[in-house]
C-alpha cells in the first residue's frame, strides 16, 4: 500500500504536495454546498436530505480528525495517509457512480474523512521540511484547508450547470486520484521512535458525541418542532463529551492529549478558534444567501449558483494573499495578537456588509475583508498551538484544533439560519432584510470577544517567543504541558512580573 518512501532529496517538492493534498481535500469536502438544490431534483428528495451531502461530509471529517491525528503521531503516518486518501477516492467514486441517493450519502462521508489529514500534512511539514520553510508551510496549509470552499464551489456550480450532478462530483473524481498519486511519491515515513495508540472505546464516545453536537447545530427544525427530543440529545452530547474527557485524563494513552489542551496558550488558541470560526462562517453563509435572493424579495441580486460562486473568488485571493505575508507579521509579533488583530478584520467585513450591501460590489469587497481577516487568523493559528506543542504530538494538536472549528462552523452556519428564520414573516419565502443586518451585529459581537480572547491568551504566554528556537524549547514545553502545577506557577509569575 505505501509503495516507495520518498527520502528527504525530495524536500523541494514536499511543500507544494502538502498544499495540494490539503485543499483538494478542503475543495471536495465543500462540494455538497453548491450543488444541494440540483441534487434534490435530480434524485427526487426534499432540501433537508439535500442538505445532508454536506453535513455528512462535516461530521464525518470532524469524527476522522481526532482519530487520525493520533494516527499520525506514530510510525505509520505516511500508510495512514495513504489509506485515507484511498478511502476518499474509493468516495468520490461513489459519487459518480449511477447509484441511489443512499450511496452518494456514503461516497460524501468518504470524502469527508479527509478532512481528518489536514492536521497531518502539519506533522509532516514540520517534521521534514526546514524550520522557516516548514513554518511558511505550515501556515499556508491552514488557510487552503478554508479557502478551499472559494475554490471548490464556482467550479462545481459551472459543471454542474454544463453537465449535471455527476459531471460536478466527477471533479471530485480527478482530483482526490491526483492527490492520492502525489502523496504517494511525494509524503515521506515519520521519524523513527515515535509510537501510537488509538483507544477504540475512546475513540466512539467522542465520535458519538461529536456527532450529536453538529447534528443538533444543523437541525433547526428539530429545535422548533420537537424541543424535548433535541434538549434531551444536547443532554446526552454533553455527558458523552464530559466521559470522553475525563477517561481520556485518566488514560496513559489519550486520543488527545486534553493536559496540553488545558495550556494556556493552546486553551486560548482553540477558544478563539470556535468563537471566530462561528463568526467566520456565519458571514459566508449570509453573503452567499443574499447573491442569491431574488429581486422578487426586495432586496438580493438573484445570481446564479455559478455567479454567486464567483462572489467566492476574492474571498479565496486575499485569504491566499494573506497567508503568505502572515508568517512575515509572525516574525515581529506573536500569534494571539495577530489572531486579535485578524479577528478585527473579519469585524470590518461584518460592519460593512452590515452598512453597504446595495450592489454586487459591495458584497465583493465584503468577501475580500473577510478573505484576508480569515487567511490571517488561519495561518497564525498554528503558531499559537505549536509554539507550545512537541513536534510528536503536531498532528494531535492540530487536529483536536480542527474539531473546534468544525463545530464552530456548524455553529455559525446555524445561527445565521436561525436568525434568517426568526426573520421570515409567515406565509413568506425569504426573510426580510433587516434579519441580515441583525445576524451580520452578532458576527461582529462574535469577532470581538474572539478578539479580546486571544489579547488575554497573549498576556499568558511566556516573554521569550518560542517560534525563534522551536526545536530546542520543545522538551521544556512539553514538561511544563504535563506539570500543570508548575505550568500554573510559572505563569503567575509572569503575569506578576
Amino acid at each position: 500500500m505505501t509503495g516507495r518512501t520518498p527520502e528527504r532529496s525530495d524536500e523541494r517538492s514536499l511543500g507544494p504536495a502538502l498544499l495540494f493534498v490539503a485543499l483538494v481535500v478542503a475543495a471536495v469536502a465543500s462540494l455538497g454546498a453548491p450543488l444541494i438544490t440540483r441534487v434534490a431534483t435530480t434524485f427526487h428528495v426534499p432540501l433537508d436530505s439535500a442538505q445532508w451531502t454536506l453535513t455528512v461530509a462535516l461530521l464525518s471529517g470532524a469524527v476522522a480528525t481526532p482519530v487520525l491525528g493520533r494516527l499520525g503521531a506514530g510510525p505509520h503516518r505516511r500508510a495512514t495517509i495513504l489509506a485515507t486518501l484511498a478511502i476518499v477516492v474509493v468516495g468520490s467514486a461513489l459519487t459518480v457512480l449511477p447509484l441511489p441517493f443512499a450511496g452518494l450519502i456514503i461516497g460524501r462521508a468518504a470524502q469527508g474523512v479527509g478532512l481528518g489529514l489536514t492536521a497531518l500534512m502539519m506533522g509532516v511539514a514540520r517534521d521534514h521540511l526546514p524550520e522557516e520553510r516548514g513554518t511558511a508551510t505550515i501556515a499556508l496549509i491552514s488557510v487552503v484547508s478554508i479557502i478551499g470552499a472559494g475554490v471548490g464551489y464556482p467550479l462545481t456550480a459551472l459543471l454542474a450547470e454544463i453537465g449535471g450532478v455527476r459531471a460536478a462530483y466527477g471533479f471530485g473524481l480527478v482530483v482526490t486520484a491526483a492527490a492520492l498519486l502525489t502523496a504517494w511519491r511525494s509524503v515521506p515515513a515519520a521519524p523513527e521512535g515515535r509510537s501510537a495508540h488509538v483507544t477504540v472505546a475512546g475513540a466512539l464516545v467522542l465520535a458519538g458525541g461529536l456527532f450529536l453536537v453538529l447534528f443538533l447545530a444543523g437541525q433547526r427544525s428539530l429545535w422548533s418542532r420537537h424541543l424535548a427530543v433535541a434538549a434531551g440529545l444536547a443532554v446526552v452530547a454533553v455527558l458523552l463529551l464530559f466521559v470522553w474527557t475525563a477517561s481520556e485524563l485518566r488514560s496513559e494513552t489519550p486520543l488527545v492529549d486534553v493536559r496540553a489542551v488545558r495550556h494556556p496558550a493552546v486553551a486560548g488558541a482553540n477558544i478563539a478558534m470556535f468563537v471566530g470560526g462561528s463568526g467566520m462562517y456565519l458571514l459566508l453563509t449570509l453573503v452567499t444567501r443574499y447573491a442569491q435572493t431574488p429581486h422578487s424579495a426586495g432586496y438580493g441580486f438573484g445570481l446564479t449558483t455559478f455567479v454567486a460562486g464567483l462572489v467566492l473568488v476574492p474571498f479565496s485571493v486575499l485569504g491566499f494573499v494573506a497567508g503568505r505575508l502572515t508568517p512575515r507579521v509572525r516574525a515581529l509579533v506573536d500569534a494571539p495578537v495577530v489572531l486579535a488583530g485578524s479577528a478585527v478584520v473579519v469585524g470590518g467585513g461584518f460592519v460593512l456588509f452590515a452598512a453597504a450591501r446595495s450592489n454586487p460590489a459591495e458584497l465583493l469587497l465584503a468577501m475580500g475583508v473577510l478573505g484576508f481577516g480569515v487567511g490571517s487568523f488561519s495561518a497564525a493559528m498554528p503558531g499559537a498551538i505549536l509554539a507550545v506543542t512537541p513536534k510528536s504530538e503536531t498532528s494531535s494538536a492540530m487536529g483536536f484544533n480542527y474539531v473546534v472549528r468544525s463545530v464552530g462552523y456548524s455553529l455559525g452556519s446555524a445561527t445565521g439560519g436561525l436568525v434568517l428564520a426568526g426573520g421570515t414573516d409567515t406565509g413568506h419565502l425569504f426573510p426580510d432584510d433587516h434579519a441580515y443586518t441583525t445576524a451580520a451585529l452578532l458576527g461582529v459581537a462574535a469577532m470581538a470577544v474572539t478578539a479580546l480572547t486571544a489579547l488575554a491568551a497573549a498576556r499568558r504566554r511566556p516573554p521569550t517567543p518560542a517560534r525563534e528556537q522551536p526545536d530546542h524549547h520543545h522538551d521544556h514545553d512539553h514538561d511544563h504541558d504535563h506539570d500543570h502545577d508548575h505550568d500554573h506557577d510559572h505563569d503567575h509569575d509572569q503575569r506578576a512580573g
